[in-house]
Parts: C-alpha cells; sequence; structure tokens
C-alpha cells in the first residue's frame, strides 16, 4: 500500500497525545487508583479500526514512553501492551462485531492480561503493591470503553481516517 493512500495520521497521533496528557494527569491517590488506562483504550481501538496501521511497533512504543512517564522498569508496559496488542491484532474481527456492552467486557480482560503481568514484573523486583487496588483499573477501563469508543469513531469517521 502506497504511504499517500493512508489518511489522518494526525488524528491518530493527537489521539495518543491525548490519552497519555490524561495519564500524567496529577490525582489524589484516592483516585489514582481508580484512572483508567487511556493509552491502552486508546491502542486497543486503534488496533481494532485500522489493523493495517497500528501494529505491534506502535505498541512497543507506546509502552515505552508509559514506562518513562509512569518512572518504571523500561519495557514492561511496553511488553504488556505488545502482548495486548497482539492479542487485538488476533481478535479484531470478532470484538469489532460485539455489541458495545460486550466489547467493554473484553477491552476488561484484555486490561486484565496488562495489569496482571505489570503486577508480575513487579513481584520479580520485589516491589510490594495491593492487587485489588491494583486492578480497579480494569473496571475503570471497561466503563470508559464505550464513551472512549464512540468518541474515536467519531473523529476516525469525521476526519476519514483511513
Amino acid at each position: 500500500m502506497n504511504i499517500f493512500e493512508h489518511r489522518g495520521g494526525g488524528v491518530i497521533l493527537l489521539s495518543f497525545v491525548a490519552a497519555f496528557t490524561l495519564t500524567i494527569i496529577p490525582l489524589p491517590d484516592v483516585l489514582k487508583s481508580l484512572c483508567p488506562e487511556f493509552v491502552t483504550l486508546t491502542l486497543v481501538y486503534w488496533c481494532m479500526a485500522l489493523p493495517n496501521r497500528i501494529g505491534l511497533g506502535k505498541a512497543w512504543i507506546a509502552g515505552l514512553f508509559l514506562d518513562v512517564i509512569r518512572d518504571t522498569l523500561l519495557g514492561q508496559h511496553a511488553l504488556a501492551l505488545t502482548l495486548v496488542t497482539f492479542f487485538v491484532l488476533q481478535l479484531h474481527q470478532r470484538i469489532r462485531v460485539f455489541p458495545l456492552w460486550q466489547q467493554a467486557i473484553s477491552v476488561g480482560f484484555l486490561v486484565l492480561i496488562q495489569v496482571a503481568l505489570v503486577l508480575w514484573i513487579k513481584g520479580i523486583m520485589g516491589e510490594k503493591t495491593d492487587i485489588w487496588l491494583a486492578l480497579l483499573p480494569v473496571l475503570t477501563t471497561s466503563l470508559f470503553w464505550p464513551p472512549v469508543f464512540l468518541l474515536m469513531r467519531y473523529l476516525r469517521r469525521y476526519y476519514q481516517v483511513s
């Protein structure tokens, strides 16, 4: 495919910038554990909508940025987001036909994989984490999926991103 056949790269980039910005907003400790995984939501949406443009390499780069932003071990979020992206790329045709509430459940399972992998890496490093607080983003990300999906789909159609 020719590079000039693609449209809307700026929209994709700006959506990731918005996701990273929402990730770094300072919140009180009580709300910090409730914050959804915005980068994962954005990555899952674009992998489902445009699987030929957003792939494992871009997921790895997004994960490295997330590692730097969150000041964590370099590569742990990169590995987790790459694994999530792999599953989305394998299952995107099935997930796309689900109703929105079933997509939210699927996204919840994908975020559960991401959180479990990050917790496992933190456990190997000897960090103590409260597992139940670490699992709260799975619920909030699932609840945020429908409005994020509808907003991103509107933007993709309005700007004719292909």
